[in-house]
């Protein structure tokens, strides 16, 4: 809605100062890299490097795609590859870009009630706690972790719409209220690795399943397509693409760290990530 007041304002023929016309941009993210702590990091480097601006809105997955189709943000930087490639379809965006990856983690009690035991295997884990009926968290936002867990789910055999009990909890919340829940419930939840990492709220909680391959999350950036939105920045949203998938930038996400443990691996020049 500011862009689109922005825009009718210069054809009213109000003029903007430069700074408001090119001195930031709008991206349209996924909360676990706001609550991890990157975005943090990385935009004063960026801004140094660049001068621009960086304006995050935080949400889920499917929010900010679906933010980027409206034409409210210039760049879309998500985890979910398969909706990603379907924006770029149908045109909402102008090319994905690999850019870092690291994986979820299911978090549960320390106590272990299910008795996954540090399992490596993530579907076995899943099949155990539905049958024990053991608490179990769910962002339930159409969030990139929401869309990996849907995916686990079935992989596992398991049709949760339909199989799901008293003991599913879907909240429509981001990756920390889940994990806020999940602590207050002793509940299991899946969680990026980053957020996760960066929680303060660990509680009683631990990683009960981790390392399996299934696991992995992968992150993709996209400029907004400004053949649809023509007040896009689309020089200002290619040059932060840019930096990402620079040297630079893919150095400053290895630079990341909480506690000595790096928390994204970049991988822009993985042609099949």
């Amino acid at each position: 809605m500011i862009r689109r007041l922005l825009l009718a304002l210069a054809f009213l023929g109000f003029v903007l100062p430069a700074a408001a016309q090119q001195g930031s941009i709008v991206v349209a993210s996924t909360t676990s890299t706001q609550d991890s702590g990157l975005f943090g990091y990385l935009l004063p480097l960026f801004k140094g490097h660049s001068g621009i601006d960086v304006k995050v809105v935080a949400v889920g997955t499917g929010q900010a795609l679906d933010i980027g189709r409206r034409g409210d943000a210039d760049v879309v930087f998500v985890h979910a590859k398969s909706e990603e490639e379907k924006f770029i379809a149908e045109g909402g965006g102008v090319k994905r870009f690999a850019v870092m990856y690291n994986d979820f983690v299911l978090i549960g009690p320390r106590s272990d009630p299910a008795g996954i035991g540090k399992s490596r295997d993530i579907v076995e884990a899943l099949r155990t706690i539905k049958a024990r009926a053991q608490p179990f968290i769910s962002r339930g936002d159409r969030s990139g972790t929401h869309i990996a867990e849907l995916k686990l789910w079935k992989q596992a055999g398991i049709d949760i719409e339909h199989d799901k009990g008293p003991w599913y909890k879907s909240i429509g919340q981001g990756m920390g209220a889940a994990l806020n829940t999940a602590s207050a419930s002793e509940a299991y939840v899946l969680s990026d690795r980053g957020t996760w990492l960066s929680f303060k709220n660990k509680g009683d909680l631990a990683i009960a399943v981790q390392g399996d391959k299934r696991l992995f999350n992968q992150y993709g950036v996209m400029l907004v397509n400004p053949a649809k939105h023509p007040y896009v920045k689309k020089a200002q949203g290619q040059q932060f693409i840019d930096w990402l998938i620079s040297r630079e930038g893919q150095k400053a996400i290895a630079n990341y760290k909480i506690n000595g443990q790096q928390l994204f691996f970049p991988n822009a020049g993985d042609p099949s990530a």
